[in-house]
C-alpha cells in the first residue's frame, strides 16, 4: 500500500526505505517488517525434515514402537515421558523400553537417510 501512495516501481525501492513507524515512532524499513529472528530457509528446513520423520514413523514403526517413540519423544502434544515411566504405563520393563526405542530409532536413521520418502 505504501509503494503505491509513493508510485515507486521495484526497481526503486530499497529495503532499507523507511515506510512507516512503530508505536514509539521509530521508522520502519522493510528490512524490519521482512527480518525474523529465525533465518526462513531454517525453518523451512525444519519443516521438511519434520515431515519425513513422521512419515518414516508412520511407514517403518508398527504400534508398540510409534508409541514409545511418541511417548518418549513427546510427538503428537503429549508431554516427552521418561522409559520408567512408559515401562509403567505399558506394564513392561523399563529395558524392555530401552531395547524397543533403539530399534526404532535404528529403523527410523535408516529411513531419513534413504531419499525414497
Amino acid at each position: 500500500m505504501h509503494f503505491r501512495n509513493i508510485k515507486k516501481s521495484a526497481s526503486d525501492v530499497s529495503i532499507s526505505d523507511p515506510i512507516d513507524s512503530d508505536k514509539d515512532g521509530n521508522t520502519l524499513t522493510l528490512m524490519d517488517l521482512v527480518a525474523d529472528e529465525t533465518c526462513m530457509i531454517d525453518r523451512i528446513d525444519l519443516r521438511l525434515k519434520s515431515e519425513k520423520l513422521y512419515r518414516c514413523i508412520e511407514k517403518e514403526l508398527d504400534e508398540r514402537e510409534k508409541l514409545i517413540i511418541q511417548l518418549r519423544y513427546g510427538l503428537n502434544g503429549r508431554r516427552p515421558l521418561t522409559q520408567r515411566e512408559i515401562a509403567k504405563k505399558l506394564k513392561i520393563s523399563r529395558s524392555y523400553v530401552s531395547r524397543i526405542q533403539k530399534k526404532a530409532i535404528a529403523t527410523l536413521r535408516k529411513c531419513f537417510a534413504g531419499d525414497e520418502l
